[in-house]
């Protein structure tokens, strides 16, 4: 009797070419090769599409817009938006709101000063002032206001120059004014001028004016060394840039009001780079 010898198993299908990928790749999660798995995300990844969906989501357009781009370019953009922003405030404010002058001459010594060695000048630094340019749209000037005005043609042949003053309002439309021995009246009757002083008054006199409809007389406090109104006329209204309502420069002629409106310029400012999200 012959020994037992077992079946042999039939040989195995041979490999097609088209599963060979099949073969060598990575096994799936149940163990079968050939089965495509998704890597797993990485942090810095998820991280990223997090904050670029937060930033579609802001309320800010240039974070909107920029979300996609790289840091770098982000901050960049930034900047530029910020720097270009904070120019056209500050432009709009100087045509809309305030603008600043420099007293260049004495003629509203003592109450406003130019620097030495101008002539009659008191001070070693000349002043700097804020002019507000928007309260003429809310209301008529008055009398006393310390005015920033375009002078009348008339100016430049008469002072030997012209462009944009500041003096004392004293004469309103439809008064008459006049002055004799350096005292001022309106409408007959003696102007009281605390703010011009004794050593700073003249001695003309001029006869009667009647101030044309929309017209305004402006002197300055200096009168003896000012050019103003009396030499070229009263001004119109259209010329009226804006009242001045307070002096920031030099520091110890900063006034209480002025300290508080630049205090108010420091706390605003950064606002501008504040992100709204």
């Amino acid at each position: 009797m012959s020994e037992y010898e077992p079946p042999r198993p039939p040989d195995p299908e041979p490999v097609r070419w088209e599963d060979e990928d099949a073969l060598f790749s990575a096994p799936s999660s149940d163990g079968w090769p050939g089965a495509k798995t998704e890597q797993p995300e990485s942090e810095a990844k998820r991280l990223e599409r997090e904050r670029i969906e937060h930033a579609r989501r802001s309320r800010n357009p240039v974070v909107r817009a920029t979300a996609g781009l790289p840091r770098w370019l982000r901050v960049s953009v930034d900047w530029v938006v910020t720097i270009v922003g904070a120019i056209a405030i500050v432009l709009a404010v100087k045509a809309f709101v305030v603008n600043p002058y420099r007293i260049p001459s004495s003629s509203m010594e003592p109450t406003l000063h130019c620097a030495r060695p101008g002539s009659g000048c008191e001070s070693r630094f000349s002043d700097r002032v804020l002019a507000n340019r928007f309260i003429y749209r809310f209301t008529s000037p008055a009398r006393g206001d310390i005015v920033v005005f375009k002078t009348p043609p008339a100016a430049a042949q008469k002072c030997g120059a012209g462009g944009t003053f500041v003096k004392r309002l004293v004469a309103l439309p439809g008064e008459t004014w006049e002055e004799r021995s350096g005292v001022v009246y309106i409408n007959g009757k003696r102007l009281v001028e605390p703010y011009v002083k004794g050593d700073r008054r003249d001695s003309n006199t001029y006869p009667p004016r009647k101030i044309p409809p929309g017209k305004y007389f402006f002197m300055g406090d200096n009168r003896g060394q000012s050019c103003d109104s009396r030499e070229w006329g009263s001004v119109p209204r259209g010329n009226i840039v804006g009242e001045v309502f307070f002096v920031y420069w030099p520091p110890n002629r900063l006034g209480f009001r002025a300290a508080l409106v630049l205090l108010g310029f420091v706390l605003v400012f950064p606002l501008a780079r504040i992100r709204f999200r």
